[in-house]
């Protein structure tokens, strides 16, 4: 295993987990309008997703898509639109009452299945197997990959679900919470400029 291919790779997963993106902010809203403990199903589903992802990828279906170049096309159009949909459910839900939000927070399998429409997901997987295949022989370092994308993947998303759990003592107005929403929807729908801009 090459050590400074490793260190590499665990400072991409950092910045590629932590960073703005579809995920970050489902997981903020979810955090402030249905606190982090009804938020876990939504956690742990975007980390197992994503490091399910990352090992279909690897073990070979990265190949279909350069085979297939349409069907990147027709998923990045299926995710923005169901990106799309997601930001409505967002800037719609209602603001907290009783401790807990109305409306039902994401299942661990709508967060998983959301991984493989999740157009920037999609492009950092597949840029994560093809710059660092180096930090193992295969297929030692597909594994090892996704194994890091999970451990990273959690500290990154109990972070924005805390950040929006943390938010709930001070978002205490209806109206406060409906603006916090409209703003995380419209981020939502922001992040989807650069992947509609691409040709």
């Amino acid at each position: 295993m090459s050590g400074n291919v490793l260190v590499a790779f665990i400072a991409f997963s950092v910045v590629a987990l932590f960073t703005p993106g579809p995920n970050n902010a489902m997981l903020m809203a979810s955090g402030l309008n249905y606190g982090f403990r009804r938020t876990v199903p939504h956690i742990l589903g975007v980390n197992f997703g994503f490091a399910f992802l990352v090992l279909a990828f690897g073990f070979g279906l990265g190949a279909v898509f350069s085979a297939y170049p349409a069907l990147h096309t027709v998923l990045k159009y299926v995710g923005a639109a169901y990106l799309l949909y997601l930001a409505y459910a967002i800037a719609t839900s209602g603001p907290v009452e009783g401790g807990e939000g109305k409306g039902k927070p994401m299942t661990f399998f709508g967060a998983a299945a959301f991984q493989w429409v999740n157009v920037k997901g999609l492009v950092t997987a597949v840029g994560a197997i093809t710059t660092y295949a180096g930090i193992a022989s295969f297929p030692y370092n597909v594994v090892a990959m996704s194994g890091i994308f999970l451990l990273t993947g959690f500290g990154s998303s109990s972070t924005w679900a805390l950040f929006g759990t943390a938010l709930r003592p001070i978002m205490t107005s209806p109206r406060a919470v409906r603006i916090f929403n409209v703003l995380m929807a419209l981020a939502l729908v922001a992040t989807l400029y650069p992947v509609l801009m691409e040709p």
